[in-house]
């Protein structure tokens, strides 16, 4: 047994991002980790995960409403809560929790505007308590290793970052069915998506963001655009009229979504499954956005939602040479003979034609050398083990980590910072200053690097 002691925790937000939190303290980390609470504002996705706690583990844990959260850290004696809500209740949530006395660790984004992440930065400040943000992604073998090499200096002093993201039409289009469409719920793409590749930038070069602009536009899904090329998108996936539609989620079609989302839609009234061509979607597919950085280095960063495979291409361009990372998420989203898309990744080989397979390659050239390939060491389970290494550091401390992956407040900020300005940049058709955006801390003060 550990000598560490057991913290106990609630898990704030029942839908799909939180079972990986649930099977680490209820598995791996469970004698340092107890999960005491579910909580949220829909009833049904308690009762879904309690029964699979039950059934899986053969225990029971409580539930109670989200707008009880403040009342049962104090009554339980709560240490930490777990947020893994939409990213607008954020900010009241983790104030509520701060200020209730429980430490707090919150997905990705940490909130979704300036005001928000004032009212969280006041909070740390009146009570002391600590913040963490899960950036997964810094955990992955692949974005360490690229950290690494420019930590040691392998291309000299960082001057300039191209940085090109493309989401499939699995993935990208599922942003345009949920909560995730309308900006005031997910500040959009540039918030909710990008926060995580602002994040690997500022972490990976050690650097804060300076200045923002931005251009770009709902260019595929939404009424407007799809009207143009002829597509009368169907209002939801779940109906016997959209199963000619690629695009749609037929929720009963999956067992789990029925029954986590579909079965539950009757508490809150939230669909799952809404149509990605529907004219309320205000949020943008494709984007562009120039970042000055601090120390001088420029970020060049494209997001694209609609591509036919998914993965992203970084090249960070130093004084003594260039590094590029590649890699291929999934390769192609290819249509079943009923119409509705797939994810080939387990079975690449079989297909027809000319297949980007699933991959991950990071070079590094010097100045007059030939260029070598950094070999990448992956773990097990996903992003290459950068999971099991986040919960590990998150339930278990953090050692030590040169590499220093476990990100805080003053992290949270400035990820979201640049997609916050990038919004105000986006509607102004103008650059932003970071340092004249109020998010409640200041940025270039309170950052581990100095400016």
């Amino acid at each position: 047994m550990s000598e560490q002691p057991r913290t106990r925790h609630v898990i704030v937000g029942t839908g799909n991002r939180c079972e990986m939190y649930i099977h680490a303290m209820l598995g791996e980390h469970a004698e340092v980790a107890e999960l005491v609470a579910l909580a949220d504002t829909n009833p049904g996705r308690i009762e879904y995960y309690q029964d699979v706690i039950e059934q899986t583990y053969g225990q029971r844990v409580q539930g109670f409403p989200a707008e009880q959260l403040a009342s049962y850290i104090q009554d339980q004696r709560i240490d930490r809560v777990v947020i893994t809500s939409p990213d607008y209740t954020h900010a009241d949530l983790v104030c509520t929790a701060l200020r209730a006395g429980a430490d707090v660790i919150v997905e990705k984004p940490l909130t979704v505007d300036a005001a928000a992440a004032k009212r969280i930065a006041a909070a740390v400040e009146d009570t002391g308590r600590e913040v963490i943000v899960t950036f997964n992604y810094r955990y992955s073998p692949r974005n360490t290793a690229l950290k690494q090499a420019i930590q040691d200096g392998a291309i000299g002093k960082v001057t300039s970052v191209d940085f090109s993201w493309v989401l499939d039409t699995v993935h990208g289009a599922d942003y345009f069915r949920r909560w995730h469409r309308l900006k005031q719920n997910s500040g959009g793409l540039l918030v909710h998506k990008s926060s995580h590749h602002f994040d690997l930038v500022n972490w990976w070069i050690e650097d804060i963001p300076q200045s923002v602009y931005a251009v770009g536009g709902l260019k595929f899904y939404g009424a407007e655009s799809s009207a143009k090329r002829g597509i009368n998108g169907t209002e939801r996936g779940t109906a016997d009229t959209a199963q000619d539609d690629p695009f749609a989620l037929d929720l009963r079609s999956d067992q789990r979504l029925a029954a986590l989302y579909l079965k539950n839609e009757h508490h809150d009234g939230y669909q799952r499954d809404q149509g990605v061509f529907q004219g309320d979607i205000d949020i943008e597919d494709n984007l562009a956005v120039l970042v000055q950085y601090a120390k001088g280095p420029v970020l060049n960063y494209s997001l694209n939602a609609h591509s036919p495979w998914e993965g992203y291409r970084v090249a960070v361009n130093g004084t003594e040479g260039r590094i590029e990372l590649e890699v291929v998420e999934r390769a192609a989203v290819l249509p079943t003979s009923g119409g509705s898309p797939v994810d080939p990744s387990v079975s690449e080989d079989a297909q027809d034609g000319l297949v980007r397979h699933k991959s991950e390659r990071l070079v590094l050239q010097r100045h007059w050398e030939q260029a070598r390939e950094i070999e990448i060491v992956n773990g097990e389970g996903t992003h290459g083990g950068g999971d099991k290494l986040l919960l590990a550091e998150l339930f278990r401390g953090v050692s030590h980590d040169r590499y220093q992956r476990q990100a805080g407040l003053h992290d949270g900020i400035n990820a979201i910072a640049v997609g916050v300005c990038a919004n105000q940049s986006l509607a102004g058709n103008a650059p932003v200053a970071v340092a004249e955006v109020d998010f409640g801390i200041d940025l270039a003060a309170q950052g581990k690097v100095a400016v």
